[in-house]
């Protein structure tokens, strides 16, 4: 709805459904933990009530995916079928774009346009190419001489459990869950309980695409009750997580502690953004640091949260990301004149204003930003921009996530790969030089999993994601996302 007005939209979500229980076996579930509020960021009110699950909850989500898995129809379904069930889930998210937008804004406070116009169009494609995809995959005969026989066949791994964050609530959901649904698993959902209601509304469309009950659950619950309760089922095969690299340490001990289950963590991200003076277009790289920083109100995991530009050119570059931080239109996400909304929560501003706290102590500039909106309601924050950062402060070190740049300067290529490189994480990084050897040279040399050269977030579904070092292991998108979900066999036949 692209010329929909700030009054439709705000008519639009008094309007709105809002999903209460989990979704288990098919059914809505109330379960037995009573309920906990969900407060909009917009403007800090509680706009829903949802259920709140714990191991009671998971162990009936687990045990509808078990008997899903072991006894029904969904694995032993032909892939082209998996992958017609998924294309009429997309075609379902696509007709229902507008009501998932709206959730996802009064969650989490993603501008409207943005959550329509991005994060939707990804989670219809991301279902569309896996349901395309389904049916594509080829098992392997290896030579095996004239007396044998030798298959190596993929096979589903069973029970999924996937546990995903608040900032792109259904694409990191999608990313996990389309794979693993085409290649024959069943899924138990963990949302964040900051964004529950987008999920369980997800779900719900599965359901009515055509996924057998039990294929997809969702459970929704506060804290780490659900979440650790998943981690330690005994009944899960594989856990697949996004989020911060602190919780992802403590599935890999529950992996430890229950059944060594298979643990995919796609996690934090300080990732640096190198602009060389031989740039082909410097205001092009400007306004892509700034974009790539303030987007989703910085609450990315590869946000270029680390400005790294060549000392001669600095100046230029950083006044133009300031003033195009001055400018930027900060208000209610659904205002489809709003180019950054809140961040997600009360406790996410208090998190990055101590941030911003600890780089004025550091003996950082503040160049722009930096305070916190409160006459605008909810949780805004000014777009904030913090230049003369030296590697060793911790706004250089530490994944913010919100709204704020950390601007560092370099003399040589030399300089500018060892900052680079000195984190602690390795998920993506930028790069802008007009020579095409230094573009090759310089991205081999970057620990990171996503290199891009002269552009910032751009790629496909064809192309894997995922990080080095503590950014995490596995790859979510493209055909390699099969490879966390499924089994290699090996047949041998003698003939």
């Amino acid at each position: 709805m692209p010329s929909t007005t700030h009054a439709e939209w705000l008519s639009l979500a008094a309007r709105l459904a809002r999903p209460m229980h989990h979704l288990i076996d098919g059914r809505d579930e109330p379960g037995r933990g009573g309920s906990f509020p969900v407060v909009s960021p917009r403007d800090g009110q509680v706009f829903a009530e949802v259920s709140d699950g714990g191991p009671d909850e998971v162990d009936r989500a687990v045990a509808a995916a078990r008997r899903a898995f072991d006894g029904g129809a969904w694995p032993r379904m032909s892939p082209a079928e998996r992958g017609r069930v998924l294309q009429r889930f997309a075609d379902l998210v696509e007709e229902h774009r507008s009501e998932l937008a709206i959730l996802i804004s009064l969650e989490m406070g993603k501008p409207v346009t943005e959550a329509t116009d991005i994060e939707l169009r990804a989670v219809i494609h991301t279902l569309r190419y896996y349901g395309e995809l389904a049916d594509k995959l080829l098992d392997e005969a290896p030579h095996a001489g004239d007396d044998a026989l030798a298959l190596v066949t993929r096979e589903p791994i069973g029970v999924v459990g996937a546990v995903v964050p608040w900032n792109f609530p259904l694409t990191l959901a999608t990313w996990k869950i389309a794979p693993a649904l085409a290649a024959g698993c069943t899924v138990v959902l963990k949302p964040s309980d900051q964004t529950p209601l987008s999920a369980l509304r997800l779900g719900r469309l599965g359901s009515e695409a055509g996924l057998p009950d039990g294929v997809l659950n969702v459970v929704v619950g506060q804290g780490r009750a659900a979440g650790q309760a998943l981690g330690l089922h005994p009944d899960v095969d594989v856990l697949a997580f996004t989020g911060s690299t602190a919780v992802g340490r403590h599935y890999l001990r529950y992996a430890a502690d229950s059944n060594l289950k298979r643990v995919w963590l796609e996690l934090g991200g300080k990732s640096p953004n190198i602009v060389l003076p031989d740039t082909p277009d410097l205001d092009t790289a400007a306004a892509t640091a700034a974009w790539g920083i303030f987007f989703n109100a910085g609450e990315m995991c590869t946000a270029p949260s680390r400005l790294l530009v060549h000392s001669s050119i600095a100046d230029r570059v950083v006044d133009a990301v300031v003033e195009r931080a001055r400018t930027l239109r900060v208000g209610d996400p659904l205002d489809p004149v709003t180019e950054m909304g809140p961040v997600a929560s009360a406790r996410q501003l208090e998190s990055v204003l101590d941030h911003i706290t600890s780089a004025h102590r550091d003996g950082a500039r503040l160049r722009t930003g930096g305070s916190a909106l409160p006459d605008r309601g909810g949780f805004h924050l000014e777009p904030t921009v913090f230049d003369q950062v030296t590697p060793d402060m911790r706004l250089a070190r530490e994944e913010v996530f919100g709204p704020v740049l950390a601007v560092l300067t370099f003399d040589t290529i030399e300089q500018a790969v060892a900052l680079a490189n000195d984190s602690d994480y390795g998920l993506a990084a930028g790069l802008w030089t007009a020579d095409l050897s230094t573009a090759h040279r310089v991205a081999r040399r970057l620990r990171a999993g996503t290199v891009w050269v002269n552009c910032y977030e751009e790629g496909g579904l064809n192309v894997p994601f995922g990080g080095y070092k503590q950014s995490g292991n596995g790859r979510d998108k493209s055909t390699h996302a099969f490879e966390k979900f499924t089994e290699l066999k090996t047949t041998w036949i003698k003939l």
